[in-house]
């Protein structure tokens, strides 16, 4: 009964390890999918709401995001989308506003847009 029993455990054994690397086979064969954030949706609110400035920026929300980090972010931004570099000035001017909201700086009301 022991080299039934042996034999049974090499068979499940040699199916198992079959159906293991046809299943990877056909992960691996499977096309690639993007890794891409999802983004938002909608468009710009009327007035600019802390949470809204968070989004444009790419940082958390809470009152506790340290001041370098809003800066670094707001370099980034600007760097993609300045309007030297081919950007809009609508854009741009509106991650100025999200950086001054976030760092708690009064509203400028001359903006042409």
């Amino acid at each position: 009964a022991a080299p039934l029993v042996a034999g049974l455990c090499v068979a499940a054994a040699a199916l198992a390890g079959r159906k293991g690397i046809l299943a990877w086979q056909a992960f691996k064969a499977r096309p690639p999918t993007a890794r891409m954030r999802r983004f938002y949706d909608g468009g710009f609110q009327q007035s600019m709401t802390r949470r809204e400035a968070a989004q444009i920026l790419g940082v958390r929300e809470r009152e506790s995001v340290a001041i370098e980090k809003i800066k670094e972010a707001h370099r980034r931004v600007m760097i993609a989308n300045h309007p030297d570099a081919g950007g809009s000035h609508y854009l741009a001017s509106k991650i100025n506003e999200a950086k001054d909201m976030l760092l708690g700086k009064p509203k400028n009301t001359g903006s042409v847009f």
